[in-house]
């Protein structure tokens, strides 16, 4: 569908997401070859919006697998609705059929009606399609290592209904916020990049994108003093690309066409998640802005 890297990015340009050249090619790989994408980086950074960009790119539905502690594969893959497979029962009964065919009644049960389809199963079913596994490093050890076994053959097991088998490959994402280090076997599994915060003129370009009601002169300043928490403020958590469009339309609702300390003080929890941070930033903002 897409001639090449730029041809890609281009396109990617056209939603509102904005792609540096490392990242359009990696992702240009991960769907020409039909392998899994890892992305790895810091929130905000628009790992998850990559998945969003390309699948309104390529018109297909976003499946999207939110990970978290204690996520089992039951939870990704499917389960069985069992208050509507109990009714069944309970009907079986009340009309009085003869229950002795214990192998037909368990494959009423068990037949595809009562199935719940979770995010893999449906992204294996309706491919093409983009499938979304965000924060994988939430996730622990056996849950990576199924995604392992998914990723490698694109076919699941159903004991009770047989092997169900994507007819191509989901384009599919994967994000970590590196919480934790993944296993190397699914690193190799999938092609991987690291996205790093953006430069100025990259930063400032996304906004002026996907804000363009923002006023330029307060564009500029809110990412340019974003750009310089990230450099010389040690922030527990430093704001992430989200975080700056969250700012900057913040500002935008108030009416604000300049960013002053006392503007910049009063809106700072839509940038700064941290009490810490915020102590800080407060006192930076003051230096930064001061006349």
């Amino acid at each position: 569908m897409f001639a090449s890297p730029d041809s890609l990015a281009e396109a990617l340009a056209g939603t509102g997401y904005l792609a540096d050249d490392g990242l359009a090619t990696v992702s240009w790989l991960a769907h020409r070859l039909e392998r899994p994408l890892l992305l790895e980086g810091e929130p905000g950074t628009g790992k998850t919006a990559l998945a969003e960009a390309v699948a309104e790119l390529l018109d297909k539905p976003l499946i999207r697998l939110q990970c978290y502690e204690g996520i089992e594969a039951s939870q990704a893959l499917y389960d069985w609705d069992f208050p509507r497979q109990i009714l069944h029962l309970r009907a079986v009964e009340a009309l009085g059929k003869e229950a002795s065919d214990a192998t037909e009644l368990e494959s009423e049960l068990f037949a595809e009606r009562f199935l719940q389809p979770r995010p893999i199963l449906r992204a294996l079913r309706e491919a093409p399609c983009v499938l979304l596994i965000d924060e994988v490093d939430r996730a622990d050890d056996e849950f990576e290592a199924f995604l392992l076994e998914v990723l490698s053959t694109w076919a699941v097991t159903i004991p009770e209904l047989g092997t169900i088998k994507a007819t191509q490959p989901p384009f599919t994402v994967l994000t970590s916020n590196r919480t934790r280090e993944l296993h190397d076997a699914l690193k190799r599994r999938c092609l991987y990049h690291w996205i790093e915060h953006p430069g100025l003129e990259r930063e400032l370009a996304i906004v002026r994108t996907r804000l363009p009601e923002v006023d330029e002169s307060l564009a500029n300043q809110v990412v340019h003093v974003v750009q310089r928490l990230r450099a010389e403020e040690d922030l527990v958590k430093p704001p992430g690309v989200a975080e700056t469009l969250d700012w900057a339309r913040a500002l935008d609702a108030l009416g604000v066409s300049q960013l002053d300390p006392e503007v910049a003080a009063s809106t700072l929890g839509a940038a700064i998640k941290y009490r810490e941070d915020a102590e800080r930033v407060r006192v930076a903002l003051d230096r930064m802005l001061a006349r």
